[in-house]
């Protein structure tokens, strides 16, 4: 994630952006950013259902128990959409992710109004299966 805005400049440059299209395509730059996902990790248990793309997260508590993501999907803007969830949950203890509502931040960046209602479900999906594997390492 050392190429990804913290979750501030996320918004700062969001801002900055004139209309939807300069905001797709700063999602879509944010995607490009995200490390390749080792072929390995690229199973079934770190696909994530209720996406229509497809999507893989994987998820790691690292040494100072905070929890390290990795992932990919097959469509630019979602892979994209991946980035920004990463943003927001980046450095987190699994229970500092289970108390945080990610609602208020979605709604600063106005990014629910704006995604088709598929994108929408699938980025409902990333969220409930990130706070489903923070439920078990808690």
């Amino acid at each position: 994630m050392a190429h990804l805005p913290d979750k501030e400049k996320l918004v700062r440059n969001f801002s900055r952006c004139l209309n939807w299209e300069e905001k797709y395509l700063y999602v879509i730059e944010l995607g490009s950013q995200l490390p390749p996902l080792d072929e390995s990790d690229r199973q079934a248990v770190n696909l994530i259902s209720g996406c229509q793309s497809q999507v893989w997260i994987v998820m790691n508590n690292n040494a100072e128990g905070r929890v390290e993501f990795h992932g990919d999907s097959d469509a630019a803007i979602v892979k994209g959409l991946l980035a920004v969830v990463f943003i927001v949950y980046h450095q987190l203890t699994p229970q500092q992710i289970l108390d945080l509502d990610v609602r208020p931040f979605f709604s600063e960046l106005a990014l629910s109004q704006h995604l088709t209602p598929s994108r929408s479900q699938g980025l409902e999906a990333m969220i409930r299966a990130i706070r489903s594997k923070a439920a078990q390492f808690a």
